[in-house]
């Protein structure tokens, strides 16, 4: 390509390039190259895990017939794998070809969605719900965990097609579309439908989970082409909610962006959850063909419009704001789950006061809003993600939300909905809540604020939730300043201590080797184990393994381990006395370094005189008391400041870690491997044997223990394990993994998994 230094080379969004022109071909055929290199080594990495997959999930099948499922699916994608991936490849490359265009990835449309009107529940649930559920599912964890690359990436290849508006789903390298031609490819299997999931879950792991690579290398091939150069990776919102560039003299700017930079994210575009709000739909549908529903079975004078209803849960939203909130106490989780189950009999009830008499049924439409809104309310009693004092608080926000959803249909529909947004980041700011790290209870009076203002101020203006929202992240902003200084604090003590435990290993591993198991004197084993291991521990700190100084100081210790040989006879005597100068001025400068006394030094000095002296026979040997005194003295001479504070002179000179855990159990493997999984900004609930739970986050891996350091939302450290430790601990419920994705995105995956499974409604298991 050509150089992007010139200037005529830097393509800005007033110079929209036709995609037509051998400048955007050129442009395309480098995304297209860099996908296809890619996808392809990913694709190849998936299916060499499926038969493992495969065979360890029909080694543990309940039943021979479930196993010969897993063995036959293993046989299939054997035979049909070529094919799929051909297939796979091919799709991303026609959808990069086409969507210049026609507007959108031919993958895109090819969603298998729910068809409308009345269905068979079992045919959903069996079929496509399952398959749509596990697409949908990977595809909103993607997109929002790649939402800055995914942002660029937009932008650029706006620009690079005439600037054509293009979005998350329109992308044709996006995670909806690739995930979308995936499953079009995997059509070509006529595994089970359970097989299907299980390589499913693979292209998670092993093909979206690395998208950040493609579009990294995709953003930065095309800034070297010149396309948007000056681009930041920042993605903020409008007032609308909707996307907008931030930073960088080429964003978009509503005098000349136009379609081009703008990567408008509305109920339309969100196909992800329009398709998972279609589902439920159908559902919902589904289920009023079985009793049991009471707003459709009773028939009893005109239906209530969406007026009365609004007024209604006025009246409701009037009388919850004028009662103060229960203690926690006397009104936990499973009060209020009651409370939920019940508004919709309240509603009918305040209908039936307003306009003299109750209403038998409300509109379909509004019933399944009413439904959906108190089972999204049901599951945030449940969810064990929250604390229970956020719980109780966050359920109070059920009316107003019922009603922000009867004003606006596009809530559950559009993933940046204000509503959406302000609930969500509700439950990411309580997550990592606890009383030990709330201790001014800035976090809990701040959430109780917005609960409050809600109920008193919520009328029909939906802009109230777009302004809480962003008070709350002003608010989480500030706490997250003062936490990250906190905890940088907190990760450098802790390099500090493990670069000083792994430099007593490496002096105690040094000496012991040189010793190598024979028996000093008790005055040259003290002085050795004792002040010269804290003299070599100082100089690897200071110098380094490789300097000078440390070299010089290990020679000194072979040097004075071999002053104790015998000296029978006159060669051995000659050279003991020219070592003994070297041994002397060593001991000397190597001691006084680390700032000992010189009068502590003297006196060490003159015990080793009486010792040598001994040695080459010039005095007699002392009582046999007398050398195990000598022993102590040198073991007790004092430490300086300087190197108590770092040195524990209680340990045992030894080299063997501590930390090491047996377990045999076979859930510990497994944890092991989510351990080995957990990156910067995971969060666990700590709390075991009765302990007060306490909630904290991933901070720092150590490169050098592998330890996992944890502090709380101050900043404040809470633990550090071995990934060995933390595995053992996760498999026998001493610590618990928190959910990582959106509280909406959740709540919407269990409430589909509940409808599609009527027979399991009372026992949700939300963990």
């Amino acid at each position: 390509m050509q150089n992007a230094k010139d200037p005529s080379n830097i393509v800005n969004l007033s110079q929209r390039v036709d995609p037509s022109s051998p400048r955007g071909g050129e442009l395309l055929n480098a995304v297209r190259n860099i996908a296809s290199r890619r996808l392809h080594l990913c694709l190849g990495n998936l299916f060499e895990q499926v038969d493992d997959a495969l065979f360890d999930l029909a080694e543990k099948a309940e039943n021979n017939a479930a196993q010969m499922h897993y063995f036959d699916g293993m046989r299939e994608v054997r035979k049909r794998r070529p094919m799929v991936e051909r297939n796979f490849l091919l799709l991303v490359s026609r959808n990069i070809d086409e969507f210049a265009s026609k507007g959108r990835p031919q993958a895109s449309q090819a969603t298998a969605a729910t068809p409308a009107g009345p269905v068979e529940l079992s045919l959903v649930a069996d079929n496509e719900l399952e398959e749509s559920l596990a697409i949908t599912s990977m595809i909103g964890k993607t997109e929002t965990r790649l939402a800055r690359d995914l942002f660029a990436v937009n932008q650029r290849l706006s620009v690079i097609c005439g600037g054509m508006k293009i979005d998350d789903a329109s992308n044709p390298i996006g995670p909806a579309s690739l995930s979308q031609a995936f499953r079009q490819s995997v059509r070509e299997l006529s595994a089970d439908m359970r097989v299907k999931l299980i390589i499913y879950k693979l292209f998670d792991r092993y093909v979206l989970a690395t998208l950040d690579e493609l579009y990294q290398e995709t953003n930065n091939e095309l800034m070297r082409a010149g396309v948007l150069p000056q681009l930041r990776h920042e993605v903020r919102r409008n007032s609308q909610g909707a996307a907008a560039p931030q930073g960088g003299e080429h964003a978009a700017s509503p005098q000349h962006a136009g379609d081009a930079g703008e990567a408008h994210v509305d109920g339309q575009s969100d196909e992800v959850s329009a398709e998972l709000l279609h589902t439920l739909r159908n559902l919902f549908q589904a289920r009023r063909t079985h009793p049991g529903v009471p707003l459709s079975t009773m028939n009893h004078g005109p239906l209530p419009t969406a007026n009365e209803l609004i007024g209604a849960l006025s009246v409701l939203q009037n009388q919850a704001a004028a009662m103060p909130p229960a203690p926690v106490a006397s009104q936990g989780p499973a009060v209020l789950a009651q409370e939920v189950l019940q508004l919709k009999e309240h509603l009918l009830t305040q209908l039936g006061a307003l306009r003299g008499e109750r209403p038998g049924q409300v509109a379909t439409i509004d019933e399944d809003t009413i439904d959906l809104v108190g089972m999204l309310f049901e599951f945030i009693l449940e969810d064990r993600n929250l604390p229970t004092q956020m719980q109780v608080l966050l359920a109070r926000l059920q009316i107003p939300y019922l009603k922000a959803a009867i004003l606006d249909r596009k809530l559950f529909a559009h993933r940046k909905h204000p509503a959406r947004r302000l609930l969500d980041s509700l439950a990411d700011a309580a997550k990592g809540w606890s009383e030990e790290s709330d201790r001014d209870g800035r976090l809990l009076e701040m959430v109780k604020s917005i609960v409050d203002r809600l109920l008193q101020e919520f009328d029909d203006d939906l802009g109230i939730f777009e302004r809480l929202c962003n008070e709350l992240l002003a608010f989480q902003e500030t706490s997250t300043r003062r936490a990250e200084l906190a905890e940088q604090r907190v990760a450098e003590s802790t390099r500090g201590r493990e670069k000083l435990e792994q430099a007593r290993r490496q002096a105690a591993r040094e000496i012991l080797t040189r010793i190598d198991g024979r028996t000093l004197p008790p005055l040259i084993h003290g002085v050795l184990t004792r002040a010269w291991a804290n003299h070599l521990v100082l100089t690897i700190l200071r110098q380094g393994e490789e300097s000078l100084e440390y070299k010089s100081a290990l020679r000194f210790v072979n040097d004075f381990i071999e002053s104790t040989r015998p000296a029978r006879d006159l060669e051995s005597r000659r050279a003991l006395r020219q070592m003994l100068p070297g041994i002397e001025r060593a001991l000397r400068q190597g001691l006084a370094s680390v700032a000992f006394q010189e009068s502590d030094i003297e006196r060490l000095l003159a015990q080793l005189h009486d010792y040598y002296r001994q040695q080459l026979g010039e005095i007699a040997p002392p009582p046999a008391s007398s050398p195990q005194d000598a022993a102590e003295a040198a073991s007790n001479l004092p430490i300086p400041d300087s190197v108590q504070s770092l040195v524990n002179e209680d340990e045992p000179l030894d080299d063997t870690a501590t930390d090491a855990v047996e377990d045999t159990s076979a859930e510990y493997d497994a944890e092991l491997q989510r351990v080995g999984e957990m990156r910067p900004g995971t969060w666990l609930e700590f709390g075991a044997d009765g302990e007060t739970p306490e909630r904290a986050k991933l901070s720092w891996i150590s490169p050098m223990s592998g330890r996992y350091l944890f502090v709380n939302r101050r900043g404040l450290k809470v633990a550090d394990h071995s990934p060995q430790e933390l595995a053992h601990a996760l498999a026998h419920g001493k610590i618990r993994l928190l959910e990582s994705n959106a509280l909406f995105d959740r709540a919407m995956d269990a409430i589909v998994d509940r409808l599609s499974h009527p027979a399991d409604e009372g026992t949700t298991d939300t963990e």
